[in-house]
């Protein structure tokens, strides 16, 4: 079956589909992206992704390529000519072609815009049942992680290191060698000892998650205690639970980390909980999970 990948107002054959050598996505990472789930051929959130989207080109004064209505459209279509029902949509946006200055180009060029349809990658039944394993490392990321940038040098390096020590994600600790942001690809979420679902502010030292988001308004509904703060390697070796959210990961239990047991080495009631609540969500938006 032929892939068809969206590029800049065409629908091309994915491998056909190329920018040029001087998008400044390519040469210097000046852009941003994002990444929808999409089942039963719905989107899961697309709303709260898209103003995800606007926000960062916002941040890095890149202007929309496409009106708001429009890019939606294209969206729909994509999974109508890939005949896709489930998947996952990348859709980047660079500041587009110009030559290769630091400074923004003299002379506005339209923005590159690329989208193409990935195979569905989700946590296995026993990843959710078991748990995972997780590593630590020190937060080498720019200073700007709430923009969803193209630029994952650190996240990237990060996440192999976690593939080579047979873990499942890599978790970023702040400068001060305590204190829990989030991970590679993931936000981060601690049951404390008083029973408390604790996850750090979305205060532009980590990445505002759109799963994130869904947890905690889900959580609110059930009636559990949210307390937005930081928290630290200290506090996970008391707490209850502690587990991931993402796109791609759902609500994923943590059981060891850096190869040493944590909350009991098993999964909890809360995440396994909200891992239901999510999975309803995904169902009640797209009719199947």
């Amino acid at each position: 079956m032929t892939r068809i990948t969206y590029l800049n107002g065409q629908y091309i054959a994915h491998e056909n589909a190329m920018v040029h050598v001087e998008d400044r996505g390519f040469q210097l990472a000046d852009g941003v992206y994002e990444v929808i789930a999409f089942h039963n051929g719905r989107f899961l959130d697309g709303g709260p992704h898209l103003d995800r989207l606007e926000y960062s080109l916002r941040e890095l004064e890149i202007a929309m390529p496409l009106p708001r209505a429009e890019l939606e459209a294209v969206t729909r279509e994509l999974l109508i000519r890939n005949d896709r029902r489930d998947g996952n949509l990348y859709l980047q946006v660079t500041r587009g072609v110009a030559p290769r200055v630091h400074s923004f180009p003299k002379n506005p060029v339209p923005p590159t815009l690329i989208m193409y349809l990935t195979e569905p990658v989700w946590p296995t039944e026993a990843e959710i049942k078991n748990g995972v394993s997780v590593i630590t490392l020190a937060d080498q990321r720019w200073a700007r992680p709430d923009i969803k940038s193209i630029s994952l040098l650190p996240n990237v390096l990060a996440k192999e290191k976690a593939i080579r020590a047979n873990a499942k994600e890599a978790v970023f600790i702040a400068p001060d060698g305590a204190t829990v942001r989030e991970g590679s690809s993931t936000n981060a979420f601690m049951v404390d000892a008083n029973g408390a679902l604790v996850t750090h502010p979305a205060n532009g030292a980590i990445l505002s998650g759109i799963t994130r988001n869904v947890v905690l308004a889900l959580a609110r509904k059930e009636g559990i205690t949210i307390e937005e703060r930081a928290f630290t390697l200290a506090d996970i070796s008391t707490a209850r639970e502690f587990f991931l959210t993402g796109t791609t990961t759902r609500v994923l239990p943590i059981v060891s980390m850096d190869g040493k047991s944590v909350c009991g080495g098993k999964a909890g009631p809360v995440a396994a909980r909200l891992y239901t609540l999510y999975m309803a969500h995904i169902a009640a938006q797209t009719g199947d999970a």
